[in-house]
């Protein structure tokens, strides 16, 4: 989600605005998330499910190709 949609419950302004506290912290929240990446939200059994079904899917087109 990115923050330039969102509204704060505090001063109902836009939060990408950063009028009060609670904007400015929720803003900072929001661009530390988007900095990580999109597998910084997976936890670290469905990364390695990932791999395994990765690795799978590399097998069986080494398998259907040899």
């Amino acid at each position: 989600m990115t923050y330039d949609r969102l509204v704060c419950a505090n001063c109902a302004a836009p939060v990408n605005e950063g009028r009060c506290p609670v904007c400015r912290a929720s803003r900072e929240r929001l661009q530390h998330e988007q900095e990580q990446g999109i597998f910084a939200g997976l936890s670290p059994v469905t990364l390695v499910a990932l791999l395994v079904v990765l690795l799978g899917a590399l097998a069986l087109l080494a398998h259907q190709t040899a």
